[in-house]
Parts: C-alpha cells; sequence; structure tokens
C-alpha cells in the first residue's frame, strides 16, 4: 500500500483504469512471448541439421584439398585467382515489432576460376564443397542470428510480463483494496453520524 495515497473515489477511479491495463499488458506480453517461442522452436531444429550438414561438407572439403595438395602441392595460385564473393544481402522481416534478419545469397562468381591444365579432380571437389559451403554458412548465419534475437526478446518480454504479474498488478489491487476499505470506513462513520443528527433533532 502505498501511505502518500488519499483515500478518494478519484484516486480509485485512476486505480481501477491503472489495473485494467496493466492486466491488459500483460495478456499482451504473455500472447508476444507464445508466438515468438512459436517462431523459435522450428529453428532451433533446423540449426542442428544446418550445423551438422557444414560440419560434414567442411570435413570433405578440407579432406579433398589436403589430397589436392598433396598430389598438385600447395593450391595458393587457385586460392589467389578466386573472386571475393560479393552477392551476400540482408533484409529484416518484422515479428511482433522485432527485426529478424532474411540472409540471401545471389552469387557474384560465374564458374571457377582456374583452368583445367594444372589442376585434378581433388581439387574440383573442394571448390566445390567450399561453395556449398558459403552457401550453408548464409542460411545457417540467418538461423542463428534470428535465435539470438528471438530468445533475447523472449527473455525481455518474460521480464516484463513477470513485473507486471508479480509486482504492478499486485501493488494496484492492494491500494484499490485500501482505498475501498477507507471509502466504506468513511461511508459508515457519515452513516452513524447522520443516524445521531437525526435522534438529537428526535
Amino acid at each position: 500500500m502505498d501511505p502518500s495515497l488519499s483515500p478518494t473515489k478519484g484516486n480509485l477511479i485512476n486505480l481501477k483504469k491503472s489495473l485494467s491495463l496493466a492486466m491488459l499488458g500483460y495478456d499482451l506480453m504473455d500472447r508476444k512471448r507464445n508466438i515468438l517461442l512459436r517462431e523459435m522452436m522450428p529453428l532451433v531444429e533446423v540449426s542442428k541439421t544446418i550445423r551438422q550438414e557444414i560440419k560434414n561438407t567442411f570435413n570433405k572439403a578440407y579432406e579433398s584439398l589436403k589430397a589436392a595438395n598433396i598430389t598438385l602441392g600447395l593450391c595458393d595460385f587457385v586460392a589467389n585467382s578466386v573472386e571475393v564473393e560479393t552477392g551476400v544481402h540482408v533484409k529484416y522481416k518484422s515479428i511482433m515489432g522485432l527485426s529478424i534478419p532474411k540472409v540471401t545469397l545471389k552469387t557474384s562468381i560465374k564458374g571457377k576460376d582456374y583452368g583445367v591444365l594444372k589442376t585434378n579432380s581433388k581439387l574440383d571437389i573442394a571448390y566445390i564443397c567450399f561453395n556449398k559451403v558459403k552457401e550453408v554458412a548464409v542460411i545457417l548465419a540467418e538461423i542463428e542470428n534470428s535465435l539470438y534475437l528471438l530468445a533475447k526478446e523472449i527473455k525481455k518480454t518474460k521480464t516484463r510480463a513477470n513485473a507486471l504479474k508479480n509486482i504492478v498488478i499486485p501493488k494496484i489491487s492492494e491500494n484499490i483494496k485500501y482505498i475501498e476499505n477507507a471509502l466504506e470506513e468513511k461511508e459508515r462513520e457519515e452513516f452513524g453520524r447522520l443516524k445521531t443528527i437525526k435522534n438529537t433533532k428526535a
């Protein structure tokens, strides 16, 4: 109970409005949290699958590169000829006011950047695998960032909902009860006073 709160009808009306608003806020926060959780849960499973896929592709790529280095010598001449990828683009979509990244790859590299005279199939496999890693890494980057942002927003929403449920709403309810009791006591006193005046006049 707030000791500085005057037990008046005006304050009671204002507190009831505040209580109604706080309960609506809690309901909205709870619904937002549930929607964000529904968005997040499928991404967790996809993330596990993508992580395994990128791990397997990396292993295959490094094994092929190792074999190419053994058969051709160091392949830095090929690495130096490969263009820098500039085809990664990021857009954002909104989920309950939260901006989630949408990452796409439209590769800017046209075909292989090396010839066939001084290379072999092992290097081709490594090249294909590392390209696959690049594509899968873009998907994983989108999913991992989305998971991080969703988890952060869910935590924030849960904290706000709990604050409303466990602190704000009980405090307002207690103040309402205090004012209602004080007003009832005043009414009883007034009724008693009027009765005494009536009896005195009689």
